[in-house]
């Protein structure tokens, strides 16, 4: 008397080869490397959209430090910096006044 699960695995082509011990060992394998290995592919994927992330705040890190090495040869001439400090500073020389107009949309809102 043979085995009922036996008969009805040879006779199914599918179960026949799902069942199959290198099917088996293939799958485990895949399995294993895809979410339970320390290198799986779902931690590459976080890795490099990390990666992804620190990349563009390097080029932006990049391009203000650019920008901030234009501004410090802007400031090397007396006359920019200024021009820099009337600006950013309000400053004055003794013989001037400075009137500071503001518009309604350009106040912060409380």
């Amino acid at each position: 008397m043979q085995n009922p699960i036996k008969n009805k695995i040879d006779k199914n082509p599918v179960l026949k080869f799902l069942s199959n011990k290198y099917f088996l060992l293939l799958l485990f394998f895949s399995i294993w490397m895809f979410f339970l290995d320390n290198y799986s592919y779902l931690d590459h994927r976080i890795l490099n959209k990390e990666i992804d992330l620190l990349e563009d705040n390097k080029q932006y890190y990049q391009d203000e430090i650019n920008k901030d090495k234009q501004n410090i040869k802007l400031l090397k001439n007396p006359s920019q910096i200024e021009k820099y400090a009337r600006e950013k500073y309000f400053m004055k020389k003794d013989s001037e006044d400075i009137y500071i107009i503001e518009y309604d949309g350009d106040s912060l809102k409380k």
